[in-house]
C-alpha cells in the first residue's frame, strides 16, 4: 500500500469537480430589467449603445458611453452597460466599479447585482460574490427571465458547497441548486454537483448513481469518471476503481488526473504496472509536484533507493522543510545504509516538529546505527508520546540500555521484545536471549 501522505493534494483534486463559476462570463445583452425606465424613454445614446454591445462592437459602445456617463453620472443602465463592455474586453477593476455604481444607482438592477457577483466569484472574492448574487435572486429578472434567475441560483450553489479551504454548506448548497432547477432543465454540471454534494453528505450510492448518469450521458466527462473512481477508491473497490479509469482513458488517452487515479489503484493492487505508468505519467508533466512524489513513492516501494531520493532530493531543493519529503528521504538513506546523512535527516525533522513521530522514530533508528544510545532513548522516550511500542522499538530500548551497562532496564525491554517479537525476527531473539543470560546471572 502506498503512503496516503504522496497522493493527499491528488486527491483533494480528484474529489472535487472544476470551479464553474471561473468559466461564467457576464449576463446575455444588457436589456431592460423591471426597475429600469421602459425601452421607448431610455435615452437614444444608450439605446445606441446597446446596439454596438450586441454587434461585440465594444469600442463603439465605449465610444457613446463614456461621454454620456460623464454627463449623466448616476445612469443604472448605462453604467451597467459600461461595466458589460469593460468585463467582455477584460476590464475586470473597471468593469467591478461599474457594476457597483449601477447596483448603488439602482439597488434594485437584478442584472448589476448578477454581473457584479460573477465577476466578484471569478476573482475568487467569494463572500463578496455571494452578497450580490443573494441580493439578485431578491430581485425581479426582468427581460433576463428565468434563465438568469436560474444562473444566479447555481452561482450560489457553487460558491455554498465545500471544497478543500472553504467549508461552505452542502445543505444551502443543495437548496440553491434545487431553485435554480424549478427555473430551467438540469445540466451535466447540475449532474456533477449534485453528486459532490451527495458525496458531502455520506450518500456515497447517490452520488455514484449521479456520475453513472453523467456518463451513460457523456463517456467523455474527465469530471464524472474521476469522481466516481475517487468514490470507489475511498471505499478500497479498487477493481472496480481500475475498470471505471480504464474506460475513461480509453475515451481520454493520457489525460492526467486519469493516469495518476490509475496508477494509484494499480499501486493499491501490488500490480507491476504502477511503476512504468507513473514514469511515463513524470516523463509527460516533469515539473508537477505531485506526480513526481507518487514516482518517488513506487520507485522506493519498488527498492529502487537512489532514483527514488534523486526526486525526493530535487524536491526538497524548492520545499527544504517539508516534513513528509524529509522523512521519505530520511528512509531512503536508511534503505541505502547512509546512517550518518539519514541522522542529520531525522534531527531536523524533529527540530522542525517535535510532535512528528515518524522523525523520532527514524531518529532512534539512525542513532542506534551511528552508536549513540543515550539519544536513541530521547528518541524513544519522544516517540512513545504518540505511537504504541512494537518489537522493533523493544529491541531498540534494550540494546541502548545494554549498550550503557543498564542492566536491570536491559534485561526488562529484551523480555518486552521476546514477548512480541513471536518468531518473527530470529536473529534479533536468538540475541536477546543470549544477553539475558549474561544480564540475569
Amino acid at each position: 500500500m502506498l503512503r496516503s501522505v504522496v497522493f493527499a493534494s491528488l486527491l483533494a483534486v480528484f474529489a472535487w469537480p472544476a470551479f464553474s463559476l471561473a468559466q461564467q462570463s457576464a449576463p446575455a445583452v444588457p436589456s431592460a430589467t423591471s426597475s429600469t425606465p421602459d425601452a421607448q424613454t431610455v435615452a437614444q445614446q444608450v439605446l445606441d449603445a446597446e446596439a454596438a454591445i450586441a454587434k461585440s462592437d465594444w469600442n463603439a459602445a465605449d465610444g457613446i458611453l463614456t461621454p454620456w456617463l460623464k454627463a449623466h453620472p448616476a445612469d443604472a443602465r448605462a453604467l451597467f452597460d459600461a461595466g458589460y463592455v469593460a468585463d467582455a474586453e477584460n476590464h475586470l477593476d473597471a468593469a467591478a466599479s461599474l457594476y457597483l455604481r449601477a447596483t448603488q444607482a439602482d439597488p434594485k438592477s437584478f442584472e448589476a447585482h448578477l454581473a457584479l457577483g460573477l465577476l466578484l466569484a471569478r476573482e475568487g472574492k467569494l463572500d463578496q460574490a455571494r452578497t450580490e448574487l443573494a441580493t439578485a435572486t431578491t430581485l425581479p429578472p426582468g427581460a433576463g427571465g428565468p434563465q438568469l434567475m436560474a444562473r444566479a441560483w447555481r452561482a450560489l450553489a457553487q460558491i455554498d458547497r465545500p471544497r478543500p479551504g472553504r467549508p461552505g454548506n452542502a445543505a444551502d448548497a443543495s437548496n440553491d441548486l434545487l431553485q435554480a432547477l424549478k427555473l430551467s432543465p438540469e445540466t451535466e454540471d447540475d449532474t456533477l454537483l449534485a453528486a459532490s454534494l451527495a458525496e458531502d453528505t455520506g450518500q456515497d450510492d447517490a452520488a455514484a448513481a449521479a456520475y453513472r448518469r453523467v456518463l451513460a450521458k457523456d463517456p467523455k466527462s474527465e469530471t464524472a469518471s474521476s469522481g466516481l473512481a475517487h468514490l470507489l477508491i475511498e471505499q478500497k473497490q479498487y477493481p472496480q476503481a481500475e475498470t471505471v479509469l480504464r474506460a475513461a482513458l480509453a475515451q481520454l488517452p493520457n489525460d492526467p488526473v486519469l493516469t495518476a487515479q490509475l496508477t494509484l489503484v494499480l499501486a493499491d493492487q501490488d500490480k507491476p504496472e504502477a511503476l512504468p505508468l507513473a514514469e511515463k505519467l513524470h516523463q509527460a508533466h516533469p515539473n508537477d509536484t505531485g506526480i513526481t512524489r507518487m514516482l518517488a513513492e513506487l520507485l522506493s516501494e519498488a527498492g529502487q533507493y537512489a532514483a527514488s531520493d534523486q526526486l525526493y532530493t530535487s524536491l526538497l531543493a524548492s520545499s527544504p522543510s517539508n516534513e513528509d519529503l524529509l522523512v521519505a528521504h530520511g528512509q531512503n538513506l536508511v534503505e541505502e545504509q547512509q546512517f550518518t546523512q539519514a541522522f542529520e535527516v531525522f534531527t531536523k525533522v524533529t527540530e522542525l516538529d517535535p510532535a512528528n513521530p515518524e522523525g523520532w522514530s527514524g531518529l532512534a533508528f539512525t542513532a542506534s546505527k551511528t552508536g549513540q544510545p543515550s539519544i536513541t532513548i530521547h528518541a524513544l522516550t519522544m516517540r512513545s508520546k504518540f505511537l504504541p511500542e512494537n518489537a522493533s522499538t523493544y529491541f531498540l530500548w534494550a540494546t541502548s540500555y545494554d549498550t550503557l551497562h543498564q542492566k536491570t532496564q536491559a534485561a526488562a525491554y529484551y523480555h518486552h521484545f521476546l514477548e512480541s517479537a513471536d518468531g518473527k525476527f530470529p536473529n534479533q531473539e536468538w540475541q536477546a536471549r543470549q544477553r539475558l543470560q549474561v544480564l540475569e546471572k
